[in-house]
């Protein structure tokens, strides 16, 4: 009885630790999702790139007499911003774009007026991720990231970030 007992006892916890490295090895796989070359996004139809688990999101929402760009919390009536991108300038209108260009920027584009850059890079990205810890991404060619939105922080803080002595902040 004693051996039977053990016996069950030993199955259990093997098949509970296999699930749970199961798991793990699925939420380790699906952290972000690529955003490629080309993709673009509208205040008005699709306005906003997801991370995985869908709790934040890497686009427009609505500010003042129009729109904003920024991470916010994505899944709830109002929306939470928690990064903004070029935030001292006005509210931009419901034709504007944010693409991810062919040659590797990222940019809002508006009718009648230039391109704004959202991220200074110094070299071509080659995909973007909107991550599940609240960070947009870009990368390289090399996997490498080249702009983070954590290392421009805004009025907020999450939990990754790490406030670096002497950066800019944008309060």
């Amino acid at each position: 009885m004693a051996i039977a007992t053990t016996l069950i006892f030993f199955l259990i916890i093997l098949f509970v630790s296999l699930h749970l490295h199961t798991n793990t090895v699925q939420a380790q796989q699906q952290r972000h999702s690529n955003i490629t070359l080309g993709s673009s996004l509208t205040p008005t139809t699709n306005s906003s790139w997801l991370s995985v688990s869908g709790l934040y999101a890497f686009g427009f929402y609505p500010e003042g007499n129009g729109y904003a760009v920024g991470v916010f919390l994505a899944g709830i009536l109002e929306k939470t911003v928690v990064w903004t991108a070029n935030r001292d300038n006005a509210p931009v209108p419901s034709s504007a774009t944010l693409v991810l260009t062919s040659d590797g920027r990222l940019v809002l584009q508006q009718p009648q007026s230039q391109d704004t850059d959202i991220a200074n890079l110094t070299q071509p990205a080659s995909y973007a991720s909107m991550l599940d810890s609240g960070n947009f991404v870009l990368y390289n060619s090399d996997h490498n990231i080249i702009w983070q939105s954590i290392d421009h922080p805004t009025d907020t803080i999450l939990s990754d970030q790490i406030l670096l002595a002497g950066a800019g902040f944008d309060f």
